[in-house]
């Protein structure tokens, strides 16, 4: 999603761009238990609906148009040429297992193209039902915005197919200027990558085309912009394009180094620069210390800086309960300083996310799979969504409800409610939720085997009946987890309204807070909410110690006799008996003392 230009003053572009932020993570197939590419996609925005697309496989005839909507806001931006045959899409994968994900960098302003005909979301739509592969793919889109003009500021395109994963980076070239400039790298096999919302590709190499695709004027455009000007061999796309701001880093690469920081055991070193301490940048990709399943993946994109000292579930600002949500703006102003809160992987504007599997020793039918989520990661389920099916979970389905519009029939809204009901109340009830996502997304990691096995051999005999086998099987697995999910809310709510929660059998049972909430409470309140004693139980309380003091001494138990009449005085400080009991009591414990040093040796 959208990160507008580096060059507006911080403030405002921080302000403006937090709630429209995307992470994306790479895995190559020789860094992948299974041999899979995966590409993680999370569709960050406070303005993002969760729907889960789909372009049926369509033919065309010669001439045919389409119209181009721009995917933010549904502006027509124009008219392009049809192809005549497009493939199945689902989600962000077409059914040859090629994917697509992104995130918005921004970059420079000026080079955004008002009268560009294609736009970022469209670009990655278009070409999914026009490419094959991964290569392919980043030539189509070359190709749309060279002859259409690109409408969209800086964008970082994943890509990947059954065998490879790429970085596409581009931005366009101004007002009324077609084409764009744009730098594509290869991961290598056996290297996971990520990006943020901030361009991640620096210096690449200018004659390694297995490896590295640019448009031809990429350096010298930035030449005559004024964006470099030294060798080419030293030319840096994002220093050119997207140079660092503390947002960037901050927000943007932060995200990634949390990504890395958790599958390779080098990168807490990049922390002084996540701090904006220094300006040594992370690499484009980084070795895992092993190999990564999907379900790896899954708790990756599960984060809030746990563990760190940017942990969002610690601090005043988690609130009693450790929140780790924290309210807009990003960025706020007190006694004229100004201050921000930490932007993690798993963050409640997720309109949707998606984990893709492309796997190149499964037919194009089987490998190629969306385990697609709506909502904040941390509290989402991924199911299955097989690339090729013929048709999508009823509630999960494009049209079904908007952001001006709740229906308890999207999955959408269904999955808000959870998290929202959470947040307040975080670490009472996080534990009912993952309890119920570890069970839903383990049958369904469980049952991949058998299904795919079940798939594959109907595949051998009928295309048609392998399809409608994935298509049930995705559609009934949606509708598992928006039944469970709408239970857990209503259960949620059950056990836990008012501030307290239920037992086993619906007794209320006090939550309180916890001690260092407790503290706090204290240091600010002062004795304000200090419970008081009434006069007539401070009389009381004063005849209770005389009391007890008159007992304890009359069973010679001066210790104790001491520390009632020393409460006694507490409370009523001018009495005049227990100053003068406490006088005896402390003369006859002195006389005790030096007896006993006297007699036992110890002067």
């Amino acid at each position: 999603m959208k990160r507008f230009s580096s060059f507006l003053f911080l403030s405002f572009v921080i302000l403006t761009t937090a709630s429209i932020a995307c992470t994306n993570f790479i895995v190559t197939k020789g860094a992948s238990v299974d041999g899979s590419t995966m590409i993680t996609y999370t569709a960050d925005s406070y303005m993002m609906y969760g729907e889960l697309y789909h372009f049926p496989a369509a033919k065309y005839p010669e001439g045919a148009m389409l119209e181009v909507f721009e995917w933010d806001t549904g502006k027509l931006l124009g008219k392009i040429k049809q192809v005549r045959e497009t493939y199945n899409v689902t989600g962000n994968m077409n059914e040859h297992q090629l994917a697509i994900g992104e995130t918005t960098f921004g970059g420079r302003g000026e080079l955004t193209n008002p009268k560009g005909i294609i736009d970022y979301g469209s670009l990655i739509y278009i070409t999914l039902q026009r490419a094959k592969t991964a290569r392919e793919a980043i030539r189509i889109m070359a190709q749309l915005v060279e002859e259409y003009g690109y409408y969209s500021s800086g964008e970082s395109f994943s890509i990947a197919d059954p065998n490879e994963a790429w970085i596409l980076e581009m931005i366009g070239k101004g007002p009324g200027v077609k084409g764009a400039n744009w730098v594509a790298v290869r991961i290598p096999d056996g290297y996971v990558s990520g990006h943020a919302n901030q361009a991640r590709i620096t210096k690449f190499p200018l004659n390694d085309p297995d490896n590295c695709l640019y448009s031809k004027d990429i350096i010298s455009f930035a030449r005559e912009k004024g964006y470099f000007s030294g060798k080419d061999a030293d030319f840096d796309f994002a220093a050119a394009y997207s140079p660092l701001d503390f947002g960037a880093i901050r927000f943007c690469d932060g995200r990634v180094w949390s990504l890395f920081r958790r599958c390779n055991s080098t990168m807490d070193k990049y922390l002084s620069y996540i701090k904006g301490e220094n300006l040594e940048r992370m690499p484009l990709y980084v070795k895992p210390d092993k190999k990564l399943s999907v379900q790896d993946v899954m708790g990756l994109m599960r984060d809030h800086y746990n563990g760190t000292e940017l942990d969002m579930t610690t601090g005043v600002g988690a609130g009693p309960y450790g929140n780790p949500m924290r309210a807009r703006p990003l960025t706020w102003k007190y006694n004229g300083e100004e201050y921000f809160n930490e932007r993690p992987i798993s963050t409640p504007q997720t309109g949707w996310s998606f984990i893709s599997q492309s796997r190149s020793h499964l037919p194009n039918e089987v490998g190629g799979l969306l385990w697609f989520g709506m909502d904040d990661t941390y509290t989402t389920v991924w199911f299955p969504v097989y690339a090729a099916v013929t048709d999508v979970p009823e509630n999960y389905r494009k049209g079904l409800g908007s952001l001006s519009h709740f229906t308890w029939d999207s999955a959408f809204w269904v999955f808000n409610a959870v998290a929202n009901f959470a947040y307040p109340r975080y670490n009472v009830v996080i534990d009912d939720i993952k309890t119920v996502q570890n069970q839903l997304e383990g049958q369904f990691l469980l049952r991949q085997k058998e299904v795919e096995e079940k798939a594959a051999k109907l595949l051998s005999s009928s295309r048609a009946e392998c399809l409608l086998f994935l298509t049930n099987y995705t559609k009934e697995s949606g509708k598992t987890v928006y039944n469970t999910w709408k239970k857990l809310s209503e259960d949620l709510l059950l056990r836990y309204m008012d501030g307290v929660k239920k037992n086993e059998y619906f007794k209320t049972v006090n939550i309180g807070y916890p001690d260092d909430f407790k503290r706090q409470i204290v240091s600010e309140s002062g004795d304000r909410l200090k419970v008081k004693k009434l006069p007539g139980e401070k009389e009381a309380s004063i005849g209770d110690h005389i009391n007890n003091a008159k007992d304890l001494i009359k069973k010679k138990d001066y210790v104790s006799a001491k520390s009632e009449l020393e409460s006694l005085l507490k409370l009523d400080p001018g009495n005049s008996w227990a100053t003068a009991e406490l006088k005896k009591v402390n003369d006859l414990l002195r006389a005790i003392e030096d007896l006993h040093n006297k007699n036992f040796g110890m002067q």
